[in-house]
């Protein structure tokens, strides 16, 4: 990660993950070569991609879908693997920036994403280790009251999945002395984030959908009436295009570019523990992730393995050290896995907006694109690619609300972004560590 855009996917092969360590099976897939159309072309095979192209196949469109590595290359086959409901940015925020009509829009599809991915599963099959809850922790008495707003904030909105914990009942469901209470959703929840994405890709071509991989596109042509994509070997010309690059698709779109800006976040996995350290660490088998601005999440793996992340490195370059990068919070939360193995440490981009809105929208009539979810992208991806199917298909109501929905530049432009929200990130750090 951090490469420039045309040389991003470097092999194709997947970075040296748990995920990718015990990912399922998977076909070999063609890179595009010559000059072919199709009604529909998706570029980028990560959720927004994947969900945007599954949603189109089931409506009979014939769609390709482009990737410049391998299936669940990015963000979508290395992310934390956690089912969380909402946006980055709260309805509380939306409500203030853009009323309570987009904040009413918004609270009515938070839930969306999470219902999709449960349903793909259970429709197709999917073998992903999903599980259910989610759990969010507090480390002060100021996190808690946080907690408690959001959770009357979201039961104002109707949503009434999400419960408090309290001090004397937060080690039911995570072993440390670290958090002084949390909230925890049942609606939420946790699964193999690779093993979704090549699952959503198999469902995908049994609904006669095409996947070319090692495909890198080098050129984006959406000025002409009908779209057309240019990689080494081939075009694809198409009715319509859907750029679903979002981190990964560098400056091809140069009026995408500076909308968003590449965050690199980290996650080590240990070593298999026994059935009674994972119990002891996560007696229900939930996820977890803390409610600071520069958060710890973690969770349990099917072969018991602790996975942990956090961090973020702006501009989206890896660490020198991931372990040492994570190890001091591994400690702090869990004591008795100072002296743990890590059998696996990667890192991965997101995109990160200013405003923490993903942003949906279009470069003309033909090309469509999402991107932008700020860390929550395992559910709004899902959203945001049923939203796109709707459009294409005729449907604008629920695109055109996200479309007018103003995207805030970062101060400075490209060139100041990543100092500006180091500059930023410190703040916030401060402000984690005087919470109480």
């Amino acid at each position: 990660m951090g490469r420039p855009a045309d040389s991003y996917a470097g092999t194709g092969a997947h970075t040296g993950s748990y995920y990718a360590a015990s990912a399922n099976p998977q076909p070999t897939r063609r890179p595009l070569h010559g000059d072919q159309s199709f009604d529909i072309c998706v570029v980028g095979a990560g959720y927004s991609g994947l969900s945007t192209a599954l949603h189109l196949a089931e409506k009979n469109y014939n769609v390709a879908l482009v990737e410049g590595a391998q299936i669940g290359w990015g963000a979508s086959g290395r992310n934390g693997g956690q089912i969380v409901n909402g946006l980055n940015a709260s309805l509380q925020t939306i409500k203030r920036r853009y009323g309570q009509d987009t904040a009413n829009f918004v609270a009515g599809l938070v839930m969306e994403g999470a219902d999709i991915i449960r349903d793909r599963v259970k429709t197709y099959d999917i073998q992903c280790d999903l599980k259910p809850t989610n759990l969010f922790t507090a480390y002060t008495s100021a996190h808690m009251r946080e907690l408690e707003d959001r959770l009357a904030l979201w039961r104002g909105y109707g949503i009434e999945t999400q419960e408090m914990v309290g001090p004397d009942k937060i080690r039911d469901y995570v072993g440390t002395d670290a958090y002084v209470g949390g909230m925890i959703d049942h609606a939420g929840g946790h699964m193999h984030p690779l093993n979704l994405a090549l699952g959503e890709a198999a469902a995908f071509e049994e609904n006669g959908g095409t996947i070319f991989e090692g495909s890198v596109v080098r050129k984006v042509d959406h000025v002409a009436a009908q779209p057309v994509i240019h990689t080494d070997q081939g075009t694809i010309t198409c009715k319509k295009l859907v750029l679903c690059g979002n981190a990964y698709l560098g400056h091809v779109v140069p009026k995408l570019t500076h909308r968003v800006m590449p965050v690199s976040t980290q996650i080590m996995a240990t070593e298999p523990l026994s059935d009674a350290q994972a119990k002891t660490l996560l007696p229900t088998d939930t996820c977890v992730e803390d409610v600071r601005y520069i958060l710890d999440y973690f969770r349990l793996s099917a072969d018991n393995r602790l996975l942990f992340g956090g961090g973020t490195v702006y501009g989206g370059a890896d660490p020198k050290d991931i372990e040492a990068k994570l190890r001091k919070n591994l400690n702090r939360v869990f004591p008795a896995l100072r002296n743990v193995g890590i059998d696996y440490a990667w890192s991965g981009n997101f995109a990160l907006s200013f405003s923490r809105v993903p942003q949906l929208g279009r470069l003309n009539d033909n090309t469509y694109f999402a991107h932008g979810y700020s860390g929550h992208g395992v559910t709004g991806s899902h959203t945001f690619g049923r939203i796109l199917s709707e459009a294409i298909d005729g449907d604008m109501s629920r695109f055109d609300v996200f479309e007018k929905v103003p995207w805030i530049p970062f101060p400075g432009g490209r060139m100041f972004r990543v100092p500006y929200s180091v500059i930023g990130s410190w703040y916030y750090a401060v402000k984690d560590k005087l919470a109480r």
